[in-house]
């Protein structure tokens, strides 16, 4: 089960019962501040516990008003200059209480404390290159192993394919023609931004920092398509991730309280990012 995208006016929103929540992905100023009541409705609907929003900090105060809380914010997230927020209604008080303080707590003390060890070396017999179309069968095998749900299809590989012919790009390491690890990097184009996602090693090849290097050789790739600045929506619950990021020079925006539905839980989310100009 997955949740569901559509458009409000011209926004563009992920729903559905599998997240029990509304992310506005994508807010079309001029749909503001309407959509701001339209969002409500449809939580009210459907019976939504959390609405989530990504939006520029210009269009940010409609939402202030009407309940909504800065969870974190993304400096230069749109065209390099204006700064983004990540806001968040509760509809319920038990969605706003995080089940996990300590180990939140916890994982980004460790993520502080790593220092960047500079560039890391492509393990033996690895090779990186972005994936194309016929690739898509390998990609959703390695998500369906490592992930036991996720909030966007991408176990299917038509999913996969769909979006690699849109917005987004995904990058793989290869040991002796199989598929070990794999990411991808969500551009907005017209904002300027990519979310560096989708992370996803096979058991058998963690530990090798396969992450770090494919979140390096997105960001360069990104780059050159004019994205200024990167940022990732990373479990809270996960060491690994959060360490990856900050190893990279990412920098931490803030907590996303029970906001995803993620490897079979409702999880809390860390916001990191990075200028790339």
């Amino acid at each position: 089960m997955t949740d569901r995208m559509e458009h409000i006016g011209s926004s563009l929103i992920q729903h559905g019962e599998h997240s029990e929540r509304i992310y506005l992905m994508k807010v079309a100023p001029a749909d503001c501040p309407e959509i701001v009541d339209e969002l409500d409705a449809l939580a009210c609907r459907e019976g939504y516990s959390k609405i989530f929003a990504k939006v520029p900090v210009s269009v940010s105060q409609d939402f202030l008003d009407n309940g909504y809380r800065a969870e974190a914010r993304v400096p230069q997230l749109y065209q390099g200059r204006e700064e983004g927020v990540l806001l968040g209604k509760f509809l319920c008080s038990e969605r706003l209480v995080e089940r996990k303080p300590e180990l939140v707590r916890d994982v980004l003390a460790k993520a502080a404390v790593q220092d960047d060890e500079g560039s890391q070396a492509l393990p033996e017999g690895v090779e990186l290159r972005p994936l194309n179309e016929s690739d898509v069968e390998a990609a959703a095998t390695v998500y369906k192993e490592v992930f036991a749900s996720y909030p966007f299809p991408i176990h299917d590989p038509r999913y996969l394919r769909d979006t690699m012919r849109d917005n987004v790009r995904y990058f793989g390491a290869w040991h002796k023609g199989r598929l070990a690890a794999l990411a991808s990097a969500e551009m907005d184009r017209g904002a300027r931004h990519a979310e560096m996602t989708d992370f996803a090693t096979l058991p058998s090849f963690r530990g090798k920092g396969l992450a770090r290097i494919l979140l390096t050789r997105m960001e360069h790739a990104v780059r050159k398509d004019g994205i200024r600045t990167a940022f990732t929506i990373a479990r809270a619950y996960s060491y690994g991730m959060n360490i990856t990021f900050a190893r990279t020079g990412y920098r931490f925006g803030g907590t996303l309280r029970n906001n995803t539905q993620i490897c079979g839980q409702q999880e809390s989310m860390n916001v990191w990012y990075k200028p790339l100009s």
